[in-house]
């Protein structure tokens, strides 16, 4: 049965999608780069089915995205110094850091690691579904492993609309570039993913980097 379109403007529309999150569900939803699907990150069951449904390797680990930088200590712990400070230059937005995991974040979100890859999206909807949830959300791009990455709610249905319970419709994302992947779990810090956020941004801040 194909999965439910709601527009984010509907009453009620984030509550009812943080509702199914919260109970196990799978939700797409619109980012500042693309459409993602996501679950709730406590949730080792509704994070497998999340696997499942993109047929995403196992030893890929999922990403987080929280709300703001004040919910960090859901998703890491012994959260350095330095990555606030880079969470108050460049959340929200497109710079991911990678730091060590909250001990409750299930393992198969992980893939069995002991780092989390965490974000704060540039998108409204995004951020207000998450604070809804009022806790980390698991997600990637609402398609199936390997395939294009969808910019509207329309090409998400045309991928996951069988598997998903919900599919949250805010017109077009903007596309474009992946987020910088920085991993701050290493000394000096080492750029994983080049991105939107420079190096020569991130040097601004940082005093080595590789």
């Amino acid at each position: 049965m194909k999965a439910r379109v709601l527009p984010v403007d509907s009453q009620d529309a984030i509550a009812q999608a943080a509702h199914l999150l919260a109970t196990g569900g799978l939700v797409a939803f619109p980012t500042d780069t693309v459409y993602g699907v996501g679950a709730h990150a406590l949730n080792a069951d509704a994070v497998e089915r999340l696997y499942m449904t993109k047929k995403r390797p196992r030893d890929r680990a999922i990403p987080v995205l929280l709300a703001s930088a004040a919910d960090l200590a859901l998703a890491a712990h012994d959260v350095p110094p330095i990555a606030l400070r880079l969470a108050d230059a460049f959340w929200p937005g497109a710079l991911t850091l990678v730091l060590p995991r909250q001990p409750a974040l299930p393992a198969v979100l992980t893939a069995g690691g002991d780092s989390v890859a965490i974000r704060v999206p540039d998108h409204p909807v995004a951020r207000a579904l998450i604070a809804a949830l009022a806790a980390p959300l698991a997600a990637t791009s609402a398609n199936l492993s390997g395939q294009p990455s969808p910019i509207t709610a329309q090409e998400a249905v045309g991928q996951l609309g069988e598997h998903v319970d919900l599919i949250l419709d805010g017109g077009p994302c903007p596309g474009g570039v992946p987020s910088t992947v920085l991993d701050l779990t290493c000394e000096p810090p080492r750029v994983l993913r080049a991105g939107p956020v420079t190096e020569q941004e991130l040097q601004a801040i940082l005093l080595h980097l590789v």
